[in-house]
């Protein structure tokens, strides 16, 4: 079942996060930065159980980056990670925002939303606030990718 997060799905998050956060594939995201960006969270549950989350933050006026993108492991292959992306995208149109983007390792799964790979120098430089605190950070080898709405 997809639905907005909640504050009690707070803890959570933060722990389907830092299983893929602990092995590269993505950042960390500490408890206080979940809290205060709640509001920016789909989930999908299952059985009681969080099994995938997906954020879409706002960046400027025309521009919002889906991100913190993550299925538990043993849900894999059900459709999840799509429909969270899915729900990102349709709220960015809602809003009358003209793009998404994202910074992924799998731009296959990315591409077939539409998106298209881009230079990082594209995105604007409010876009690397989140990168200063990366361990990757200046070298990063994630594929940036946007969406035009």
């Amino acid at each position: 079942m997809l639905r907005k997060a909640q504050i009690g799905d707070v803890k959570n998050i933060q722990k389907l996060l830092s299983h893929f956060a602990t092995r590269g594939d993505m950042l960390s995201r500490s408890l206080s930065e979940l809290y205060e960006s709640i509001r920016d969270f789909y989930v999908v549950e299952e059985d009681g159980c969080l099994i995938g989350v997906s954020a879409l933050h706002i960046m400027w006026e025309d521009l919002a980056e889906i991100r913190s993108v993550a299925v538990a492991e043993d849900a894999g292959r059900k459709g999840i990670g799509t429909t969270v992306v899915q729900a990102c995208i349709d709220e960015a149109r809602s809003l009358g925002l003209k793009r998404v983007f994202c910074l992924t390792y799998k731009p296959n799964f990315f591409g077939k939303f539409g998106m298209r790979i881009v230079d990082k120098a594209e995105l604007p430089h409010k876009v690397w606030g989140d990168c200063m605190k990366c361990v990757k950070f200046p070298d990063c080898d994630e594929i940036a990718m946007i969406l035009d709405l």
